[in-house]
């Protein structure tokens, strides 16, 4: 795109965190939403999106403000957004929407996520501090 200062390496896409909760996004759009009944549309399937679309949007969002506070507050809203997609993701396993292996994959992937959550809002407090 012509006149486009921003380059990928500049970006929120870069970021590894951002990367493992962008595979979760898909994860619950593509494998788990698909297997929820209709009736849940309105319900479980809705949070369940949108939780998971909070993650990434979280993490863009704090990227753009330029600060690292700022940054690490919208990092901690994408984590703590992680957790309710997990939590969806049980309840749906507790009311027999989705099997335990999907539940396991996406545990797996929200630990994954978390955990670089989390170690680049240490990197961002710690820069902050300079």
């Amino acid at each position: 795109m012509a006149g486009n200062n921003v380059t990928y390496e500049q970006n929120f896409e870069r970021l590894e965190c951002w990367k493992a909760c962008r595979e979760l996004r898909l994860f619950v759009v593509k494998k788990v939403v698909p297997v929820l009944p209709a009736e849940e549309r309105y319900r479980l399937t809705d949070q369940l999106i949108r939780a998971a679309r909070s993650t990434t949007a979280n993490i863009a969002e704090g990227d753009g403000r330029y600060h690292y506070l700022d940054n690490s507050k919208f990092c901690r809203i994408s984590r703590g957004s992680c957790k309710e997609v997990l939590d969806h993701m049980i309840t749906a396993n507790d009311e027999g929407l989705i099997t335990d292996n999907m539940l396991l994959d996406g545990r797996l992937l929200v630990e994954r996520s978390v955990k670089l959550l989390s170690a680049y809002i240490r990197y961002l407090i710690k820069n902050q501090k300079r």
